[in-house]
């Protein structure tokens, strides 16, 4: 797989958002986590004159913890859509699931 600097980019951006969300750092520049990605994309910076397999391979790695990050998010959201709250109603169910009962107006 062949990418380019503007790949490494956006995949840069996306991974530095996603560690904004999940961080507890009021700013991104005092994220170890932040500061740890930039010092490896900066290290692996393909130029014109170098193409490097370490770099495809840092590329891969940033995509592999973006998708983790992007998920951790995500089941988080599922976790407090449908946390167990005990036992429901068969309307709030009903209701969740987006179906009507029978005795409801349509």
């Amino acid at each position: 797989m062949t990418f380019t600097t503007r790949t490494a980019g956006i995949t840069l951006r996306k991974l530095l958002s996603e560690i904004r969300v999940v961080s507890t750092e009021n700013e991104l520049k005092h994220s170890l986590a932040a500061k740890y990605v930039l010092s490896q994309f900066k290290k692996f910076k393909i130029t014109e004159q170098q193409q490097c397999r370490a770099q495809e391979e840092m590329h891969y790695t940033a995509k592999t913890y973006l998708c983790y990050l992007q998920s951790i998010r995500e089941l988080k959201k599922i976790n407090l859509a449908y946390n167990g709250r005990g036992e429901r109603s068969i309307r709030d169910t009903a209701d969740m699931v987006g179906f009507k009962l029978p005795h409801d107006p349509k």
